[in-house]
């Protein structure tokens, strides 16, 4: 008998380059989608920012880098990364944005595989999730 692989809910609410939350956050993501996991993740608040398709690499003229060298990490390539990543392992990823907190930020442009929703589709992972996992801000 096979056994059933988990979901997993996640919320999450920081904006991208804010803190060491977003990036916990993925490590926590990554994990799971090595598991094979189903993964849903509600992004709410800043948290919109994090699948935006305009984030572009920048130059560090300080330390004297042009953008290539300065390797920026965009969180938009984490979550490519990471639907890349549970599609090999025989997992899922729904990544949902509230639509209200689209709005409020004009980030209406999202990569592929990401959808628009409401508080109503977190609430709807939490009752199917295994567990829920909310990464609020301070």
């Amino acid at each position: 008998m096979s056994e059933q692989r988990k979901t997993l809910n996640f919320a999450l609410m920081d904006a991208p380059f804010e803190n060491a939350r977003t990036t916990t956050a993925f490590r926590l993501l990554d994990i799971a989608a090595n598991r094979g996991y189903h993964l849903k993740v509600f992004a709410y608040e800043g948290a919109v920012g994090l699948s935006f398709i305009h984030q572009q690499a920048h130059p560090n003229a300080v330390h004297g880098r042009d953008a290539a060298e300065e390797n920026h990490p965009l969180p938009r390539k984490w979550v490519c990364a990471l639907k890349t990543t549970v599609e090999q392992k025989g997992g899922s990823l729904e990544w949902v944005n509230c639509g209200l907190c689209v709005d409020e930020r004009g980030m209406n442009e999202s990569i592929e595989g990401t959808r628009r929703g409401t508080p109503a589709d977190f609430w709807e992972f939490a009752q199917t999730a295994d567990n829920t996992l909310v990464i609020p801000t301070c």
